[in-house]
């Protein structure tokens, strides 16, 4: 098997030409190349009006000496392609209680997994609904402005990334990234994803997908429970020996994952309650920005994307402010709608979402400063979720105490400023000083028409829940053993795949333990 990398084609040949295209550029006979499977796929763009696509692909031949020798003379680049070894779940010895997993987003969602397909038959505590009923009250909340507090946009099933663009992209390098992959297909994602530069799953498809998996889960042992919210642990000489739930129930146990999400503020308060060490943690917030998709289309392929035969065009920005301060997009989504993200009661945060298709005509994303850790009033750890409340409290002011989310044009917001008032003061001196120098990056990007929504505050958590290099959560400075914080809430992940692989590794670390304990 042959890998050949930066194999560029024209953007409006069909990916299913590559093998002859392959065999014109090496000017072999048809049939040279026997089959083949994408590993990547991006889009290179900086020669527009010329677009491209970029391969890197594994090829099957009858001589892959011969081969490269041909790819060598036709200035190709190309190499034995690397034996792939697929991730194997060791098998769980779980003699004691079984494990419990709070929090049914991404982290939670492949922790269970794993666990599961470990015959650990693990527990999931998830405090919103299930999908069907989830997906329901959103829609009337989007509909009436009346908000429940249990099952909104960031609690139920899957999480908040269940209302987004269900977007892949992701910065992380951990060895569990194609499982994650590949588990996201078999449960009804698109197979692209797989060799997608910025793969997305789409927030249509995403709930089928998050369903499948919980059922997976079920079918191996494993169980979900729905409306069913973590209150307290009970923790005996430095361990854990149980979960209290609200209502009273007890579930004893002795390994507890916490992926809580960014938003159950109310748990993580009692977390700290009891004990444990966390950090304050930078974190950032803004607004989201809306142009007409044409316009990023024609900014960054220099035409419409439907001539190219693409998909509509994403960006990708940063900038410094002059005091040094991060300035960037986050979130894009492509032919996307802004969405009313609230979940707390009197408080208002928006995000950005897209459907499969990407064809709402328009596009989005977060538009964010940096938030220091200096920033933030006081000393404790969880000054940053009282910083973050106070000015969605704010923002639902703004927006006429309906849970309407304000907004400004541009051109406004460079002037009179009337976000402002639901913003941070260095925040918005920091966009506005942005701004102009994002225009030259991407052209329109500072039109004055573009439409600006806020608060956009819950990028990230603004805590840490400390762990050792178990994955125990920390009390007093010591490992306090069996409990696992896991995920973007407890401060160790940005997103969908990020969170789903630190909800892999920390399963894993149960798994290890309880071997150690039965060798011991």
């Amino acid at each position: 098997m042959i890998r050949i990398s930066e194999f560029k084609i024209d953007a409006l040949e069909k990916t299913d030409a590559l093998p002859g295209l392959i065999e014109r550029r090496l000017h072999l006979p048809p049939g040279g190349v026997k089959s083949f499977s994408i590993v990547r796929e991006s889009i290179d763009a900086r020669k527009k009006p010329s677009v491209y696509k970029v391969y890197t692909v594994d090829i099957e031949t009858e001589n892959d000496g011969r081969f490269l020798s041909h790819c060598r003379k036709a200035g190709i680049k190309a190499e034995e392609a690397p034996e792939e070894r697929p991730f194997e779940i060791p098998e769980a010895d779980m003699k004691g209680e079984r494990p419990v997993v709070a929090g049914f987003g991404p982290c939670g969602i492949f922790a269970a997994l794993t666990l599961a397909r470990a015959g650990a038959k693990p527990i999931v505590l998830e405090r919103g609904p299930s999908m069907e009923e989830r997906v329901k009250a959103v829609e009337h909340f989007w509909e009436s402005g009346q908000l429940d507090p249990k099952a909104n946009c960031q609690f139920g099933e899957g999480g908040a990334g269940t209302f987004s663009d269900g977007k892949l992209t992701t910065g992380t390098r951990s060895e569990f990234r194609r499982f994650v992959l590949e588990e996201f297909v078999k449960a009804g994602a698109d197979k692209e994803i797989l060799y997608k530069q910025k793969p997305h799953i789409g927030t249509d498809v995403l709930r089928t997908v998050v369903v499948n998996l919980r059922k997976e889960i079920e079918s191996c042992g494993g169980e979900v429970r729905f409306g069913t919210k973590l209150e307290d642990l009970i923790l005996e000489n430095g361990k854990l020996a149980g979960a209290v739930l609200e209502g009273g129930e007890v579930i004893k146990t002795e390994d507890l994952i916490l992926a809580l999400g960014h938003s159950a503020r109310d748990t993580v308060r009692t977390l700290y309650g009891r004990g444990l060490d966390m950090e304050r943690k930078q974190f950032s917030m803004g607004v989201r920005i809306e142009h007409p998709q044409e316009l990023i289309d024609r900014a960054q392929y220099g035409t419409d994307a439907e001539k190219l035969g693409l998909g509509p065009a994403d960006y990708k920005l940063n900038v410094r402010t002059a005091d040094g301060r991060g300035v960037y997009t986050f979130c894009m989504c492509p032919g996307g709608v802004v969405v009313n993200a609230s979940s707390h009661e009197g408080c208002v945060t928006c995000n950005g979402m897209s459907y499969f298709k990407r064809d709402s005509g328009k596009a989005n994303s977060a538009l964010l400063a940096d938030v220091r850790k200096e920033d933030i009033p006081g000393d404790g750890p969880l000054e940053g979720i009282a910083f973050q409340e106070k000015f969605e409290k704010l923002a639902f002011a703004l927006g006429g105490g309906d849970y309407s989310l304000p907004k400004e044009r541009l051109g406004s917001f460079m002037t009179k400023g009337e976000l402002k008032k639901c913003l941070p003061g260095f925040v918005y001196d920091s966009l506005t000083e942005a701004i102009p120098m994002l225009g030259k990056k991407l052209k329109g990007f500072d039109d004055p028409d573009a439409l600006m929504y806020a608060i956009e505050s819950r990028s990230s958590s603004p805590v840490r829940i400390l762990r050792s290099e178990e994955g125990f959560a920390m009390q007093d400075e010591r490992a306090l053993e069996g409990l696992y914080p896991a995920g973007e809430g407890a401060g160790y992940a940005g997103g969908i795949m990020s969170a789903a692989c630190d909800g892999v590794k920390t399963a894993l670390k149960i798994i290890e333990k309880n071997k150690k304990r039965k060798e011991a």
